[in-house]
């Protein structure tokens, strides 16, 4: 069993469509008063206040602002806990302090649990019930469909959105039981251990045209400032610009569901390198800072990390195996696939030659072709992903084992 997450696209009449704009706002301003709670309770107090704080006053909050029930108690804890999450990753360093959200960058809200939303469907369109808001039709198609859990309402682009997770028995066939090594690049976007390459589709290059010609205009608009609004023109040219730059993501991740699902259909075993992929598209600080920033807008361009995400549980669906081999230790790139003997490359060198063996290729295959070698040395390990280190999807399972703690903790009575 697995949990997966499928999005539908939305279609509200206009006034389900006032009422979820309405919504979220509600959802943004209940966000901003826990931030604001929080920080005010120790700043002026010295008092920290936690999720089950907060929680504890949404009855009365409630009573107080009634167009708040309407929303769910479920939904309305989801907030909450929101602002929890964001706490938590300040403390440990792993992102800035909360700040206030405005309506423009708040997308929704989440239904943590099956309450105040069903979803009548098989996993092919259907429609969306919501509790007082009624029947939203929903177009989408999900690979496998099982029992839904959280449903989060999403507003991008102009466009409505429900990403529902379901738990699942994933079914992932494979035509062969290969082996293959693959090379992520700039030059190639991926090299494998048998000889094929798949060029950098460089969708960012493409559309940038467009782009650059819609921001010469918008600078002879006005933008917004302190006390003047922006143009309804600057508005406009800003709208056109995001309308491709959706279009990019859109085609991006088209290309790279394709191309994991090609390779894991063939292979039963991917390995591949570990790559710090935040060192590797870092700022430039010293002079080259203009070819630094055109290697890590190719590098961005591919999105490496989420590629291998997707030949990660694609692999692991189909009971196969996906190995990362140690970069610094084995050095791919400087070492020899058919004798071991390692020299240094510069990077303008884009085919390997051994001196000690005649052995000559690609140098990108030749990475892939030893990263393969060395996981065939390695002991085979399953590599199912860890709940603990999942992405948050609006479920509550570290508050219940909070809760469970805490139950545990108080001593039984005599």
């Amino acid at each position: 069993m697995a949990t997966k997450r499928i999005t539908f696209r939305l279609y509200p009449n206009k006034a389900q469509t006032n009422k979820m704009h309405y919504w979220r706002r509600l959802h943004k301003d209940l966000y901003n008063a826990c931030v604001e709670h929080r920080k005010t309770s120790y700043k002026k107090f010295g008092k920290s206040v936690d999720y089950f704080d907060q929680q504890n006053c949404l009855p009365e909050f409630k009573e107080y602002w009634e167009e708040y029930k309407e929303l769910g108690s479920h939904a309305l804890q989801d907030t909450v806990k929101r602002v929890d999450f964001a706490f938590k990753r300040f403390f440990k360093l792993k992102s800035g302090y909360p700040k206030f959200k405005s309506s423009r960058y708040y997308k929704g809200w989440t239904y943590p649990c099956s309450s105040g939303w069903k979803a009548c469907t098989n996993g092919k369109n259907g429609y969306l019930k919501i509790s007082n808001l009624g029947n939203l039709k929903m177009r989408g198609q999900a690979r496998d469909w099982g029992k839904p859990k959280t449903c989060t309402i999403i507003f991008k682009q102009g466009k409505w959105y429900a990403s529902i997770t379901v738990d699942c028995v994933p079914t992932r066939p494979q035509t062969d039981t290969g082996a293959v090594g693959l090379d992520f690049g700039t030059h190639h976007a991926i090299a494998d251990s048998n000889g094929n390459v798949i060029e950098n589709p460089r969708f960012v290059k493409v559309a940038q045209t467009k782009i650059n010609q819609i921001a010469k205009t918008s600078r002879r608009k006005r933008p917004p400032s302190k006390g003047v609004k922006a143009s309804r023109r600057w508005r406009k040219a800003n709208k056109s610009v995001a309308k491709i730059q959706s279009k990019v993501a859109r085609q991006r991740q088209d290309w790279q569901h394709k191309v994991s699902t090609q390779i894991v259909s063939c292979n039963s075993l991917v390995a591949t390198e570990k790559l710090n992929l935040k060192g590797m598209t870092r700022s430039s600080l010293g002079k080259n800072k203009r070819q630094k920033s055109g290697l890590n807008r190719s590098l961005l361009d591919v999105a490496i990390g989420n590629l291998k995400e997707l030949i990660k549980y694609k692999i692991t669906e189909a009971g196969g195996f996906y190995i990362e081999i140690p970069t610094v230790k084995v050095k791919p790139s400087q070492t020899c696939p058919n004798c071991g003997h390692q020299k240094k490359k510069t990077l303008a060198e884009r085919v390997h030659y051994c001196e000690k063996c005649d052995y000559q290729c690609d140098r990108d295959v030749a990475a892939a072709m030893v990263m393969l070698n060395y996981a065939r040395g390695q002991e085979l390990s399953s590599t199912d992903a860890d709940e603990s280190t999942s992405t948050w999807c609006g479920s509550f399972k570290q508050v219940a084992q909070m809760k469970r703690q805490k139950q545990l903790a108080q001593p039984l009575g005599g």
